[in-house]
């Protein structure tokens, strides 16, 4: 879908609050595409965000994906607004093995006070990748608020 923004510095405003978000600098996130209801957030592989098998935790999984729908929400709302989630759904499809975590919100339906988004979170390897978990997420916006994030 195709979406227009209500702040036309949207992607100034969604990288200015995921650079203080600290949760994705303590795990090394970094935000790779921000567009009209879409946000990419990359998590390379670390060791020390693993569970006892050697994959990926599933908090960690769940924690980028809500975030990359959290700021696909963020990018179509006002200026003077922020997001914050009030539910979401994940489903593991398979173990978090890869050299990188590819975490990709989309908003399916925007609305004034609530916005639905899904998104995919996809493991990638050396030559192949994998879709390993999928969300769906209810944001709520959050007007004329000074916010920092």
């Amino acid at each position: 879908m195709k979406f227009e923004p209500k702040d036309p510095d949207f992607e100034t405003r969604v990288r200015a609050s995921f650079a203080r978000q600290q949760v994705m600098d303590l795990l090394g996130a970094t935000m790779t595409q921000v567009l009209p209801g879409f946000v990419e957030i990359v998590l390379p592989f670390r060791e020390n965000l693993g569970q006892q098998h050697g994959f990926i935790h599933a908090g960690v999984i769940a924690t980028i994906a809500d975030s990359a729908c959290g700021y696909a929400a963020l990018s179509l709302m006002p200026p003077s607004a922020a997001v914050l989630t009030i539910e979401f759904k994940v489903n593991l499809l398979s173990p978090a093995a890869g050299t990188r975590f590819i975490a990709q919100g989309n908003v399916i339906k925007p609305g004034q006070n609530i916005t639905v988004c899904s998104g995919e979170v996809i493991a990638q390897q050396e030559h192949s990748e994998k879709s390993i978990a999928t969300i769906v997420a209810t944001m709520m916006c959050i007007k004329d608020r000074e916010m920092e994030g």
